[in-house]
């Protein structure tokens, strides 16, 4: 290749001269690629959590459905590549995805309009198949998600994170720095703990937070509508007051947003009144209110 002769690791490059490509301006091409894409797309919300089990997809799920609801245009990225639930949630049955003049891929979309990718759609009729990768190739597919998918304009992009901190949190804050981050906890103290140390790890990777959600926080008594603090409650509201983070709100367990999941269907979008559908809502518009403080923060 021509820029291999100003390229200083080109004596020691096994693709010098190879028409395939210099890895270095590869990498180079899709970063142009993923900023190009992300100028469309006004807000990048990360969902991130310390550990599995807190309802991170279903908060990601039903925050995305919730802003749709509002009137926004929203996309959803699903990056848990060895766990992804997205589709599921949503009841995305269609594995089937197309890809337009420009080679990039349309992503799914839901009969209210939001658009998702998941590992889970490019799976094909196998969805039970494990994805058994190292890190550099889940960072090349997460970077694939972003610069060869067909998002568009969008208000918001929400990305549906793995648990814990590693190479997808690590990948999506080098390819998309101005991610903001929603962090998912519930309200007993072995989630709390995780948290922590997420927080910490938003915190050293000088990202933005929006803030806090405590996820779980008591049981809705189907019957009466009383309440029972199954998993303690009110932790993830005195953790976010100790980092000095936004307390986005509570979701409580609710047995409507559990019928739900299982019919693919988001509870925010469920028929009548629910606990958890009111909370969803006002935790997304809370965020809304964030993101657009933190823009008007930026743009000073």
């Amino acid at each position: 290749m021509s820029g291999c002769s100003s390229c200083g690791s080109a004596s020691s490059c096994s693709s010098a001269g190879n028409p395939g490509g210099c890895p270095s301006q590869m990498m180079a091409e899709q970063d142009k690629k993923i900023s190009d894409h992300l100028s469309h797309i006004r807000h990048k919300l990360f969902i991130m959590s310390g550990k599995g089990g807190v309802g991170k997809s279903s908060v990601a799920v039903n925050v995305a459905c919730s802003l749709v609801s509002l009137g926004y245009k929203v996309g959803l990225l699903d990056v848990d590549i060895h766990g992804p639930s997205v589709p599921n949630l949503l009841g995305i049955k269609d594995n089937t995805l197309e890809i337009n003049q420009d080679n990039l891929i349309i992503p799914a979309t839901c009969k209210n309009g939001l658009e998702v990718i998941s590992m889970d759609t490019l799976l094909g009729p196998n969805r039970d198949q494990a994805i058994v990768w190292r890190g550099p190739k889940k960072a090349g597919a997460i970077r694939q998600f972003i610069s060869d998918v067909a998002w568009g304009n969008l208000d918001f992009l929400v990305i549906d994170s793995p648990p814990g901190t590693g190479d997808e949190h690590m990948t999506i804050f080098q390819s998309i720095p101005d991610a903001e981050c929603v962090v998912v906890t519930t309200p007993q103290e072995i989630s709390l703990a995780d948290v922590r140390k997420c927080i910490n790890f938003i915190e050293l990777t000088k990202a933005k937070a929006v803030g806090l959600i405590e996820n779980m926080s008591g049981l809705v008594c189907p019957h009466c509508g009383g309440k029972i603090d199954l998993f303690k409650h009110g932790g993830g509201e005195e953790l976010a007051k100790k980092d000095n983070l936004t307390f986005l709100g509570a979701i409580p367990l609710d047995v409507q947003a559990v019928i739900a999941a299982d019919n693919g269907v988001p509870v925010v979008e469920m028929e009548g009144e629910s606990p958890a559908k009111d909370a969803f809502l006002a935790v997304t518009k809370n965020i809304v209110a964030e993101c657009d403080k933190n823009a008007a923060a930026s743009a000073k």
